[in-house]
């Protein structure tokens, strides 16, 4: 049995470290052994989920037509969330197992892409609804009189400096539900997430952009 790998990870950072790389090449390398399998070439993909464009999986695709092997992948969610995108891809002509399933068959392979979508919507859905709850609290999401506020503080007056700690600090569990929901998307590098908070809208403690420095402050004050 000839077998083609596709390995994915959503971030840059991801690819770089490997993580998540290693747990998806021993689920495949176990999976090859079980079934006396050859892998005869790897392809590695450093993608969103959301993107259906992917270069290395299109020359997976090709290399296991024009060679008659098996595409392996990790898991279903490896591929897509996007159900029209792994409907298309189970039509392809090109055999492609799942690890984690490896008895699946097309029927259950369109169920579990359309289950994958309605995820995808739900995350979304998620994440829309943490921000109109934190406004229907209140809630600021950034505070335009943050850096005046710590003018008039001189940096030496150690009440208002803590005050002004204090917000930050509110202001940062106050951000913490849409990071967590933004996390369950995949959106987690320092650069994709200070992206997705400036497209929401949502401004820094002082009331500025978001960076990956300020990003960076964020996640440490939320696990300090």
């Amino acid at each position: 049995m000839k077998i083609v790998s596709y390995l994915r990870v959503s971030t840059r950072r991801q690819g770089a470290s490997g993580l998540g790389l290693e747990a998806q090449q021993a689920a495949i390398a176990a999976y090859a052994a079980q079934r006396h399998g050859q892998v005869i070439e790897t392809f590695t993909e450093i993608e969103s989920g959301k993107l259906d464009a992917r270069p290395q999986l299109a020359k997976a695709l090709h290399l296991a037509k024009v060679t008659g092997a098996t595409l392996v992948i990790a898991k279903l969610d490896r591929l897509s969330r996007n159900a029209a995108f792994l409907l298309t891809l189970r039509d392809s002509g090109v055999k492609f197992i799942a690890a984690d399933m490896p008895d699946a068959n097309d029927l259950t392979v369109g169920i579990m892409a359309l289950v994958a979508q309605q995820e995808r919507e739900a995350i979304s859905k998620r994440t829309k609804e943490a921000l109109a709850a934190a406004k229907v609290r209140g809630v600021r999401l950034g505070n335009p009189n943050g850096a005046a506020a710590l003018r008039r503080a001189g940096r030496g007056n150690a009440a208002s400096v803590q005050a002004i700690r204090r917000a930050a600090d509110n202001h940062a569990v106050n951000l913490k539900p849409v990071l967590d929901a933004l996390a369950t998307e995949g959106v987690v590098s320092l650069g994709a997430v200070a992206d997705a908070l400036n497209e929401r809208g949502m401004l820094t403690p002082r009331g500025g952009r978001w960076h990956k420095s300020s990003v960076r402050n964020l996640v440490q004050r939320l696990q300090a």
